[in-house]
C-alpha cells in the first residue's frame, strides 16, 4: 500500500506540474451573506380563506472555486457552494369546518455545484479587472424545523425534514483587484434562481421561483 501511494504522488505531482507553471489556473474562496426570496399564497371563495408564506432572513454563504484562464479575457469555473438561511412558515385556514393555522421556525441550507463561465473587461496584466458570469448545475436543498411557534386546530403541516434536488441557473457581476505574489482581491453578487421545494411545502402551495442571492468577498491565486 505504501509503494502504490508513493507511485501515486509522483504521478500526481508530474501531471499537475506543467499546471503550476502555466499561470493559467486559479483557486480561491469568498464567503459573506445570502439571501433568499420569500413567496405565499392565497385562495378565498364564499366558504373558505386560505393564506400561506414563508419570511427568510440573511445568513452566512460560502463559495469555493478552482478555475482556468483561456486567455486574457475569459476563464471558466467549478463552484461548490453553501448557504444557510432561518425561515418562518405561516399558514391560516378560515372554513366552515373550522379555523385552522401555524407558524413553525425552520432552517434550510443549499449546497450547489455550478460551471461558470467568466468574461472579463479589461486583460490580465490589469490590475483592476470586471467580470460577468453564467453558468448552471446542481442545487440540493435541505430543510428542518426548528421549532412549531404556535398552532391551532388541525392544520397540515410541512414534513419535519425534507430535501430535495434541483436545476440552478447562476449569474454574477464581480471584480477581480490584483494583489501581490499572485494574489487577488474578489467581489461578486450572484443570483441563482432554481425550482422552490420551500413553497412546495407551503398549503397552499407557493408559485415563484427560489432565488438565491449573495454577496460576497475574498481571495483568488493563481497558479
Amino acid at each position: 500500500m505504501t509503494s502504490f501511494l508513493r507511485c501515486a504522488a509522483v504521478l500526481w505531482s508530474l501531471a499537475v506540474y506543467p499546471l503550476w507553471g502555466a499561470e493559467d489556473y486559479y483557486a480561491g474562496g469568498i464567503a459573506a451573506l445570502a439571501t433568499l426570496s420569500a413567496d405565499g399564497s392565497s385562495s378565498v371563495s364564499s366558504t373558505e380563506s386560505q393564506v400561506s408564506q414563508y419570511k427568510p432572513e440573511n445568513g452566512p454563504a460560502v463559495n469555493v472555486f478552482v478555475g482556468r484562464y483561456l486567455g486574457n479575457y475569459v476563464s471558466v469555473q467549478g463552484n461548490y457552494i453553501w448557504n444557510s438561511n432561518d425561515l418562518t412558515f405561516v399558514s391560516t385556514n378560515v372554513s366552515p369546518q373550522g379555523n385552522n393555522f401555524y407558524q413553525e421556525a425552520r432552517n434550510s441550507s443549499q449546497t450547489s455545484l455550478i460551471a461558470d463561465l467568466l468574461v472579463f473587461f479589461r486583460d490580465r496584466q490589469s490590475r483592476v479587472r470586471p467580470y460577468l458570469s453564467a453558468g448552471g448545475g446542481v442545487v440540493h436543498l435541505r430543510s428542518s424545523q426548528t421549532g412549531l411557534e404556535a398552532t391551532s386546530g388541525s392544520p397540515l403541516l410541512p414534513p419535519h425534514d425534507f430535501s430535495a434536488n434541483t436545476a440552478g441557473l447562476r449569474v454574477a457581476v464581480g471584480i477581480d483587484v490584483k494583489l501581490r505574489h499572485g494574489f487577488s482581491f474578489r467581489y461578486s453578487f450572484s443570483e441563482t434562481i432554481s425550482a422552490n421545494p420551500l413553497s412546495e411545502q407551503l398549503s397552499p402551495t407557493g408559485q415563484r421561483l427560489l432565488k438565491n442571492f449573495q454577496n460576497l468577498w475574498g481571495f483568488v491565486k493563481t497558479f
